[in-house]
């Protein structure tokens, strides 16, 4: 049994303390701690189990590790924003506390996210005999095991992989993001780079896309090609991929929206004056959109999140799907969250259980594929996200 302390009181920070409220036997304690404790309490309120909430700017290293002294977890659960993972690192390292987080780093004046500065603290975290695993989400993290699980039981070489994740999910809303707005509109718009014979190639966001039928009748949807933190790790963890893809969904109307708030500058991250004030557009419009945590009740229909890898087996060739459904209404019934919350906050409870039960555990910073796939793909289905394989 151990304590835990939880950064950050969005979606999936719902979610995950939810989650480790159902395994007592493995979190004795939790701390939920967010800028807004209200948010922590509300959170608090509705999770099975009686659990501690503190107010915390986790930008303020010496005031984060002042906290971590006092209550003394053995791991971090980072799910605030990305801006502040080196920051939570930096003070895990002074007070000698393990860390998770389910994605990268990137700073707050540039839209450009890669895991250079984080993989850059390995030999600090070695050295202190402290594990931190980055992306223990769903797409960074359950779609790097999916793909270490398929190596392990069904590939000699990978040599395609391509990462769909499907949302065929309707809140109703004119537009709206499924989670925070601003992490979202960054990612959405930063030019696509896919793995290609070797190198990293660059072309303009959004500027391929394709139909793609998911199974057990979740629907066919258009998807873009876009870059996603994963495929960095991967293609250094498996040498024999010849091309590596991330593909995500958008129906006709996300796309139309985006496109105008780009027109008219909503979408900036550089900060502009008005009446006297300097302010952020895209942040102004995170405040004018709905909040991803309040979509719950209103989102039906499912998500569909895997991996399409190609490869040699036996001197033959092979394919092979791997995938997730999650249905939205049934996610809200048991944490009050949608599935995109879910989707990536049980994966991030997962994480920390392996972590603290010993199961996964290394000195130094590692990504979800560097440990074996077997006992976390059991505990997917066993917590909530269950998984098939198709043989193509």
């Amino acid at each position: 049994m151990s304590r835990v302390l939880i950064i950050g009181a969005g979606g999936v920070g719902s979610v995950v303390t939810h989650k480790c409220a159902q395994l007592p036997e493995t979190f004795s304690s939790i701390l939920l701690a967010s800028r807004t404790k209200s948010k922590c309490d509300a959170i608090a309120a509705a999770v099975s189990r009686p659990i501690e909430t503190a107010q915390i700017d986790a930008d303020d290293v010496a005031e984060l590790t002042a906290l971590l002294n006092s209550w003394k977890p053995e791991l971090v659960i980072n799910v605030a924003l990305p801006y502040q993972d080196l920051s939570i690192m930096d003070a895990c390292l002074a007070a000698g506390i393990s860390y998770l987080d389910t994605a990268n780093y990137e700073p707050p004046e540039v839209a450009r996210f890669e895991y250079s500065w984080q993989w850059a603290y390995h030999e600090r975290f070695k050295q202190a005999g402290l594990t931190a695993l980055l992306g223990s989400g769903f797409d960074p993290g359950v779609t790097n095991v999916f793909t270490a699980y398929a190596q392990k039981h069904f590939f000699d070489e990978i040599h395609e992989l391509d990462i769909i994740d499907v949302n065929g999910g309707s809140h109703g809303y004119a537009f709206a993001t499924n989670f925070n707005p601003e992490i979202n509109i960054r990612e959405v718009t930063a030019p696509c780079r896919h793995w290609e014979e070797g190198t990293f190639i660059e072309t303009p966001a959004m500027s391929m896309s394709k139909e793609f039928s998911c199974p057990e009748e979740v629907g066919t949807y258009t998807i873009y090609r876009m870059y996603h933190e994963e495929l960095e790790s991967l293609v250094r963890q498996y040498p024999t991929l010849r091309r590596a893809q991330f593909w995500m969904s958008f129906s006709e109307q996300y796309l139309t929206h985006l496109e105008v708030l780009q027109h008219v500058g909503m979408t900036r991250i550089d900060p502009v004056e008005y009446e006297g004030h300097q302010i952020i557009p895209i942040q102004f419009l995170k405040a004018l959109l709905p909040k991803p945590s309040e979509l719950g009740s209103r989102t039906t229909g499912k998500t569909c999140i895997g991996c399409l890898i190609k490869g040699i087996k036996d001197g033959r060739e092979k394919t092979i799907y791997i995938y997730n459904i999650c249905d939205h209404q049934e996610a809200y019934k048991e944490v009050g969250s949608q599935a995109i919350s879910y989707t990536t906050g049980v994966p991030a409870m997962i994480g920390a259980k392996m972590l603290i039960e010993g199961t996964w555990r290394g000195p130094g910073v590692y990504n979800m594929e560097q440990f074996d796939p077997d006992p976390f793909m059991e505990a997917l289905g066993a917590y909530g996200l269950p998984w098939n394989v198709m043989d193509l």
